[in-house]
């Protein structure tokens, strides 16, 4: 099982980005789906969560601006960022429970400019 994401860059503040994260090889099942982000001196941070019936949580610093959502035909996680700040500039982890084991993405980074 693979993780393939996608979709970061570099954004002025106030702007929009939108993650991507797709799972590819022998899948037969797929449960919550992640989104994870670190800075260089932090710990990773959840950032947000979606559970294989849609029930989304998230990170307080991002509630309002982010939104989870998951293709589960694609085995696919999105992470819609809005209102970008520069304390959101990160590299983005997905992270997916695939066949009752967790797989990691390969990070994005995002880079948000003020």
């Amino acid at each position: 099982v693979q993780l393939q994401a996608s979709g970061g860059g570099l954004v002025q503040a106030g702007g929009s980005l939108r993650l991507s994260c797709a799972a590819s090889g022998s899948i037969f099942s797929v449960n919550a789906m992640s989104w994870y982000r670190h800075t260089p001196g932090k710990q990773r941070e959840l950032v947000a969560r979606i559970t294989t019936g849609g029930s989304a949580s998230y990170a307080d610093s991002v509630k309002g601006r982010f939104t989870i959502s998951r293709d589960n035909a694609k085995n696919t996680v999105y992470l819609q960022m809005n209102s970008l700040k520069p304390e959101d500039t990160a590299v983005y982890y997905c992270l997916m429970v695939v066949n009752r084991l967790d797989y990691w993405g390969q990070g994005t980074q995002v880079t948000v400019s003020s």
